[in-house]
């Protein structure tokens, strides 16, 4: 071999060497994990007054607030994650609390925290600011949320953050075998987030996402989410995350009987005088509720035609009393009422007067005319009139429409918790303004009522409401169609002045007539004790707490023998 060819060679294996080592360069650096560390305060990327906030397993797209020491979240974030019943007035800058018995209250501006039981507001100091505001953000003190709702929060330092559990259950976890780092992404040369230590406890993040090349996403108990390798982890298990929380709990002022209610209504004072005269033509009703109150105005004041002689005479007959009240004036702007939080306290004040000073025995709402937007804050009265009626002995029923999707807001479920009996108003199916005409209340329409109620109220604290009328319908030539209710007896005289033989309709449950009279047609759908009975089978299958009746003088008398056989 020449010299030539060996300088040729040497030359070939000098340079495969070269690549070689290149190469392997190339692959050590490939296998060799980073060192590289991203510091936290730059993985949570903080203004620094703030807070990241980390829900259970994941980083929450808002943050906190730290002050003096102390966590803030933000109101919204409170009511739609933790506890819905804080309720903010942006009006008066009042933070209101509504526990069972207490009616707790943060007024920002006064820098006062106070506790109303009844009427009297017992002022208190507390050890920090639970409000804050920021412009029109409004932060609630955690520390404060915590002690009324079924949360645990952990805070950690550099950068500041905080942990809270919220949702309880089974979670997956995993140990670490082996002292390894939590990488910012599922590959070695990613930045380290921090150390992992031997034993350390780890619960998994979105477990059934689709394999991350050897990695598990996991968080740790200090909130840092990343990924560490699964051969450094054993393999995963389930551990159930628990609350020692213990909710308050809503005692009810239900009867160990079934209600039988009927409302009456009354125009004056004198009504007392005929009471007598018409519970004699009842039986086995042990509930009345006079249309005493109605709203006066917006700033919560209400009319009254209470009266002592009322009470003491219904009491006599071994009735109960339940005061109605009505939002019926329409000069009244409910939503401006019950949004201001001084003007809920008047209305819910003078109801709770005039029930201690007549010795009456339950408060009846009967607000009919509240707008959606309204809803929370409707919601919010009846919390803290429940509060108040709670710890006086006052039985506080509300009158429902049945449900349906446009009177969603009026919330039945919460209803449900905070008071002791809800009634449905399972009638006018169609009424005075519908553009066609029907029964006042079918058979389906009352199943219906009762089957949506139970499915957010619970039966013992479910009153079925039933018409003692009967709609009598006018149907033009033109196409116009009008109405006029009336009473039983009346109402069955229409049909025999006019030579009608009205036919039962099982579709109905009622009996159904018509007749043409000057290029008119006359139709009604009939309630009376068949069509009763028919309603109170349903309402007996459904075990619900009893009836209510719109209203007392317009029943036949036979009616009382039906409603007594299917309550008793």
């Amino acid at each position: 071999m020449d010299k030539k060819m060996k300088i040729a060679i040497i030359g070939v294996t000098i340079a495969i060497l070269g690549i070689a080592i290149s190469i392997g360069v190339v692959i050590v650096r490939q296998m060799t994990p980073s060192d590289e560390v991203m510091l936290l305060t730059e993985y949570y990327k903080l203004e620094d007054s703030e807070v990241m906030i980390i829900m259970q397993d994941e980083i929450y797209d808002k943050s906190g607030i730290m002050s003096d020491g102390y966590v803030y979240i933000d109101y919204d974030t409170i009511v739609t994650k933790f506890n819905h019943r804080f309720y903010w007035d942006e009006n008066e800058n009042i933070l209101t609390y509504t526990t069972p018995t207490e009616i707790i209250r943060v007024d920002v501006a006064k820098n006062k925290y106070s506790v109303t039981k009844s009427i009297v507001q017992t002022d208190s100091d507390y050890d920090y600011p639970i409000v804050k505001l920021y412009g029109d953000k409004v932060y609630i003190a955690l520390d404060f949320v915590e002690k009324y709702s079924d949360i645990k929060s952990r805070f950690y330092v550099e950068p500041n953050r905080v942990v809270i559990d919220y949702r309880w259950g089974e979670y997956l976890f995993t140990q670490v075998t082996k002292a390894t780092q939590l990488r910012l992404e599922p590959s070695i040369k990613s930045p380290v987030l921090t150390q992992l230590s031997l034993d350390e406890e780890l619960m998994y993040v979105l477990k059934d996402e689709a394999p991350q090349k050897g990695f598990a996403k996991v968080m740790t108990k200090d909130g840092i989410m990343g990924f560490v390798k699964e051969k450094h982890v054993k393999e995963s298990y389930y551990k159930e995350i628990t609350s020692n929380y213990k909710p308050l709990e809503y005692t009810s002022q239900t009867r160990p009987y079934k209600i039988n209610l009927v409302f009456h209504q009354v125009f004056n004072m004198e009504a007392a005088g005929k009471l007598e005269e018409l519970i004699s033509q009842t039986k086995g009703v042990n509930v009345i509720s006079p249309t005493w109150f109605s709203v006066n105005d917006i700033s919560g004041t209400i009319s009254s035609l209470a009266n002592q002689e009322y009470v003491d005479k219904a009491k006599d007959l071994g009735l109960e009393v339940w005061a109605l009240v009505d939002d019926f004036n329409t000069e009244v702007d409910m939503y401006e009422l019950l949004s201001n939080t001084s003007r809920r306290e008047r209305l819910s004040n003078a109801l709770l007067e005039s029930a201690i000073k007549y010795k009456i025995n339950g408060i009846n709402i009967d607000f009919e005319k509240i707008p959606s937007k309204a809803g929370e804050h409707y919601i919010q009265f009846l919390r803290e009139l429940s509060v108040k009626c709670r710890n006086n002995g006052i039985v506080l029923s509300v009158d429902n429409y049945v449900p349906a999707p446009y009177n969603l807001y009026y919330d039945r479920e919460e209803q449900g918790k905070i008071l002791d009996y809800i009634i449905v108003m399972a009638y006018d199916e169609h009424h005075a303004g519908s553009d066609v005409a029907g029964p006042v209340a079918s058979i389906g329409f009352v199943k219906d009522a009762i089957k949506n109620t139970l499915d957010e109220v619970p039966k013992e604290k479910t009153i079925i409401a039933i018409p003692f009328y009967s709609r009598h319908w006018k149907e033009t030539s033109e196409g116009d169609v009008t109405s006029e209710s009336f009473a039983m007896t009346p109402a069955k005289k229409i049909f025999v002045d006019n030579g009608v033989e009205p036919e039962w309709d099982d579709t109905y449950g009622s009996y159904y007539g018509e007749y043409e009279k000057d290029e008119t047609i006359y139709k009604m759908w009939l309630e009376d004790e068949k069509s009763i009975e028919e309603k109170m089978k349903v309402i007996y299958d459904a075990n619900v707490a009893g009836i209510g009746a719109w209203k007392l003088g317009l029943e036949k008398e036979e009616v009382w023998n039906v409603i007594i056989k299917y309550l008793n």
